[in-house]
C-alpha cells in the first residue's frame, strides 16, 4: 500500500525557525518544499526591478499573475533572474510587507501556491498556509518562539543581508513591525489555525523541531492508512 503524500503546513511569524525546518521536513520525507514568503519577495524585487510601483495593488497583482517562478533546490527565480540572494535585503524587507498586504496580490499567489500543492508530497511555509492556502492541510504547525529569540537568530542568518551588520535591538524592532503588519493586515493576517499544533521552539534545538514535526507527519500516515 502507497503512502498517503501529505500536504504538511508550517506557518509562524519570522525567525521561529520555519525556513529550516521546512526544508529540512521536506528533504527527509522527499517532498517539494516551497517558500511562499520568497515568492511575495520575488514579486517586490520585479516590480521594483520593472519599475512598477509596489502600491499600485493591481499592477503588482499583474507582476504575479505573468511571473514564471523557480523554487527548486533552494534556488529563488522570477521570469528567469536568480534573485535568491536579491530578496533578502532591507530595501525588499519593506517591499515585499507592502506587496504581501495586497489583497489582490495574495489571491493570485494564495490561487499558485494551491496548484503547487494540490497533489501532496509537499511541505509549504508561510503565515496562512494553514488558514488560508491549505485549510484542509494534513498536517499543520505553527512555530514560534520568544521575541529575543527570534531576533538571535535573524541577526545570525547570513541569508539575510539586512541583518548582518545592525544590533540586535534593530533586527527586533523590524521583527516587531513585520509582526504587526502581518498580524493587522485585511487579506490573510498571520494566525494559529484552530487545529494547528503549536511549538514554541524557543530552546529547542533545531533537530528536536524537526524530530517532532516528522513525529506528527507520522502519525497521520499511520492513522490514515
Amino acid at each position: 500500500m502507497v503512502s498517503k503524500r501529505l500536504i504538511v503546513a508550517i506557518d509562524g511569524p519570522s525567525g521561529a525557525g520555519k525556513g529550516t525546518v521546512a526544508r529540512a521536513v521536506a528533504a527527509r520525507l522527499g517532498y517539494r518544499h516551497v517558500d511562499t514568503g520568497a515568492m511575495y519577495r520575488a514579486v517586490a524585487w520585479k516590480a521594483l526591478h520593472d519599475g512598477v510601483d509596489v502600491q499600485d495593488e493591481a499592477a503588482v497583482a499583474a507582476v504575479g499573475e505573468r511571473a514564471a517562478f523557480d523554487l527548486e533546490q533552494g534556488r529563488v527565480a522570477i521570469d528567469g533572474h536568480d534573485v535568491t540572494a536579491a530578496i533578502r535585503t532591507p530595501e525588499i524587507d519593506a517591499a515585499a510587507a507592502t506587496v504581501a498586504r495586497h489583497p489582490a496580490v495574495r489571491r493570485v499567489l494564495v490561487a499558485r501556491q494551491r496548484v503547487y500543492g494540490e497533489a501532496g508530497g509537499v511541505v509549504m511555509e508561510g503565515r496562512d498556509i494553514g488558514t488560508v492556502v491549505f485549510p484542509g492541510a494534513d498536517v499543520k504547525i505553527y512555530l514560534d518562539a520568544s521575541p529575543e529569540e527570534r531576533a538571535r537568530r535573524r541577526a545570525a542568518d547570513p541569508a539575510h543581508a539586512s541583518s548582518k551588520s545592525a544590533q540586535l535591538a534593530d533586527v527586533a524592532t523590524a521583527l516587531a513591525e513585520r509582526d504587526k503588519s502581518d498580524s493587522t493586515r485585511a487579506a490573510s493576517p498571520l494566525a494559529v489555525a484552530p487545529d494547528a499544533i503549536v511549538i514554541d521552539t524557543t530552546g529547542i534545538s533545531i533537530d528536536e523541531v524537526i524530530d517532532r514535526v516528522l513525529t506528527l507527519a507520522d502519525r497521520w500516515r499511520q492513522s490514515a492508512s
